[in-house]
């Protein structure tokens, strides 16, 4: 079986995490950091601002269930692609929407899957497509965390139970099955 990656930043990744984990064909989705200057950086200093790294998910995906374009279409749909460096409450750089393309092929769909997302906001896209840098994983307890902690805090249980929402109206033919 064919593997493929997708590396997105979308606001908290704990937001964006719980989103593509539900999704079929996403065999897993990593938190971690990508887009700054300071190697191995700890969640404090991302959330410090001054790394130039954005909190985001790298998704590893089958293509034959799940196309990188449909990816794309869940992403645009479930975070404000037209907030500068900001999630809602989220502000910084590294809330920042963006799309780590990893080969052409990707970068020629985000701008494509920017296009076909344009028309349904209200404001222009703000989403950047920068060049994948180094990955750097989060730290353990940042994993899978609205399957564990997060249905416990309430920042995620304003957030994230309003996302699931939009993926099972708006794609709920690409939801997991089992």
């Amino acid at each position: 079986m064919t593997r493929e990656t997708a590396i997105f930043a979308g606001g908290c990744f704990w937001c964006t995490e719980a989103v593509f984990q539900s999704l079929g064909g996403v065999e897993g989705v990593e938190s971690g950091y990508i887009g700054g200057t300071v190697p191995d950086p700890t969640y404090k200093q991302v959330c410090g601002g001054d790394t130039g790294h954005a909190e985001a998910i790298r998704i590893t995906f089958d293509p034959a269930v799940i196309s990188y374009a449909d990816l794309l279409d869940v992403f645009f749909a479930t975070h404000d692609p037209t907030q500068l460096n900001r999630q809602g409450n989220d502000i910084g750089t590294q809330y920042r929407s963006a799309i780590f393309p990893l080969d052409a092929a990707q970068a020629d769909a985000a701008r494509a899957g920017i296009e076909r997302a344009a028309p349904d906001w209200p404001a222009p896209i703000v989403t950047t497509i920068e060049s994948a840098s180094d990955w750097y994983p989060a730290e353990d307890y940042h994993q899978a965390y609205w399957e564990g902690e997060g249905q416990r805090n309430p920042y995620c249980m304003a957030v994230i139970p309003p996302k699931l929402a939009k993926l099972r109206k708006g794609f709920s033919d690409r939801l997991r099955t089992a």
